[in-house]
Order: structure tokens, then C-alpha cells, then sequence
């Protein structure tokens, strides 16, 4: 499986690379996301409006080893809180992210200006409580926005420790996540059967199963909406690297093919909350980009669809 940054660092040597935020073949770098308001949505439970592009933290944060390599990740998340960005997303499962968030977000003073979300991924009740905990120790703060069940893993006792742990104000929002059609149809009798605030799940222009039934059911029961690989897995960026934008892109405002595909997404009617992969500044102005007006509408959202279908 190819992610995103290798992609890019194996298209930067060729002569139709673009920036390294996309591989957009006009020649131009993406403009920086510095004008107009980020859009935002509601979060349940929390009661707060965050904007609607985050950072995820999968493979990116996992294990940087000194400051030479934290020193790109330290910019990216202060970068983010400069723009506005408020979300990052990250989980025990992957390496020492919590950790090295933790370690960031305190030594750039910015906790209250982030909306800091992971998981808890075990198989029994006193392992949940015993990673909850380290995930409090790891992120260095006293409370956590959000934590949801790792991929519905033992997902009845979860939701139980997460509705304790938001009675007693540690937490302000719980929810489930997954990032496989395969649980599909387990995690829609969980979101049917439970009182969540959120959900995540995978979603992308070329990766679009969870719009049949997940999103409109959370739209139906107000959950807020969390979209993992919004890129896809591997074929977005590949299928376009050596392609010029479409003449369309500007009437969504899209100036490179991370904010086609983000706005995309965050066009969705139940209004979900991307969250790329960003581990340097360049990737958060050109992310960020995404979450400013215009977005498409259903028109175009078919347009959309038919083009990346005929690649």
C-alpha cells in the first residue's frame, strides 16, 4: 500500500511533479490557505464548532526519532492553530503518536486552542481502562475531547468506560470508528442501537460504500462525522499525477487535486470532518484550502464522481 507521503516523495524527482502537497502537473504550487473563515460543524457532547479539516496522525507520528525529526512535526502542528485548525486525531495503535502530540501541542501552548481525539482499541474492560490512562498520561492533559472504540473492538464495555469517563467531565464526546466495509454492517447496528456523538469512518472519492447507508444513517441520528483515508488509499493521487486540474476545480475553489478530493468529502450533506495525514506546513496550507467556501454541490459532486470513474 502506497500512502500519500510516499507517493510524493518518489513523484518529487519526476518532471511533472508539483508541489509537494499534491502531485498537481500545472507547475503551480497550491495556493496557502490564508483567506476566508474555515467552515465548521458541531461536535455533540463537546458542544463546540470545529472546523471541518483535521490532522491525522497514522504512520506520520508514530515514531520520529530526535529533534531533527520532530522539528517538521512541531511546525505542522503549530502551523495548524495558526490557521485555525483544531482537530487532530490520533490512537494508542499508532506507534507513539499520543505521545509525540502530547509532547508537541505542550511545548507549543496551544492545548486550548485543539480539539484532541484518539481511540481505544483492546479486548476487555480492565485493558480499556488501563490504555485510556496511558492515553490521558501520553497526550498530557488532564482532558480528552473525544475518544471513541478502535474499530468496534469489544465495543459494548468500551462505550460503558467512555460514558463514565464523560459523566465525570474527563471526556466531552464518545463514538466508534472503522476503516473497513467488512464491519459495515456491525458498526450500523452499533450507530442504530447507541447514543454516540460520533462516528469515523473511510470515505473518498474513489472509496464511496459509506455513503450508501453509514452517513446518511449519522445524519439521521446527528452524530458528527469523521472521515479517515479522504484520499483514498492509493489510487487518487496516482490516477492524477501526470494530469493538469480539470477547468471545474475553480468553480469549487479547488487549486490543487488535495483540495478536489477534500472537497469532496466535505461536501457530503451530513457535513463530515476530513482528516488527512499532515506532517509538514506545506500539507496543512493546502489542506486547510479545502475548508473555505465554495463547496461543490450535487451536480458536481456527480461530475466528480464520473471523472475520477473514467481514470
Amino acid at each position: 500500500m502506497i500512502d500519500r507521503r510516499s507517493l510524493l516523495a518518489g513523484l518529487a524527482s519526476l518532471p511533472f511533479a508539483a508541489s509537494a502537497a499534491c502531485a498537481q502537473s500545472s507547475g503551480q504550487p497550491p495556493a496557502p490557505a490564508t483567506g476566508g473563515a474555515l467552515r465548521t460543524v458541531r461536535i455533540p457532547g463537546a458542544d463546540v464548532e470545529v472546523p471541518i479539516v483535521g490532522v491525522g496522525t497514522a504512520r506520520r507520528y508514530d515514531d520520529p526519532q530526535g529533534a531533527e525529526a520532530l522539528a517538521p512535526l512541531r511546525d505542522t502542528i503549530r502551523r495548524f492553530a495558526e490557521l485555525g485548525g483544531q482537530v487532530i486525531d490520533t490512537a494508542p495503535s499508532y506507534g507513539r503518536a499520543e505521545e509525540v502530540v502530547g509532547q508537541l501541542v505542550e511545548e507549543l501552548g496551544v492545548r486550548d486552542r485543539l480539539f484532541l481525539a484518539t481511540k481505544v482499541g483492546v479486548d476487555t474492560r480492565e485493558e480499556g481502562v488501563a490504555q485510556i490512562e496511558e492515553s490521558f498520561r501520553k497526550l498530557r492533559t488532564a482532558r480528552i475531547d473525544l475518544i471513541a472504540v478502535h474499530n468496534l473492538r469489544d465495543v459494548d464495555n468500551q462505550l460503558a468506560i467512555l460514558r463514565d469517563l464523560k459523566s465525570a467531565g474527563r471526556i466531552r464526546a464518545l463514538g466508534i470508528t472503522t476503516s473497513s466495509d467488512r464491519q459495515y454492517e456491525q458498526f450500523e447496528a452499533v450507530m442504530r442501537r447507541e447514543a454516540l456523538d460520533t462516528i469515523q469512518v473511510d470515505y473518498a472519492l474513489d472509496n464511496r460504500n459509506a455513503a450508501e447507508r453509514i452517513l446518511p444513517l449519522a445524519q439521521e441520528r446527528g452524530f458528527a462525522v469523521f472521515i479517515n483515508l479522504p484520499f483514498g488509499r492509493d489510487r487518487l493521487f496516482g490516477a492524477t499525477r501526470d494530469r493538469p486540474l480539470p477547468d471545474w476545480a475553480a468553480e469549487i475553489g479547488a487549486t490543487s487535486w488535495a483540495q478536489v478530493f477534500l472537497k469532496y468529502v466535505l461536501s457530503h450533506p451530513c457535513r463530515p470532518i476530513a482528516i488527512p495525514g499532515m506532517a509538514q506546513v506545506r500539507y496543512v496550507e493546502d489542506n486547510l484550502g479545502a475548508a473555505r467556501a465554495p463547496l461543490p454541490d450535487a451536480a458536481m459532486r456527480t461530475r466528480m464522481e464520473q471523472f475520477i470513474d473514467g481514470l
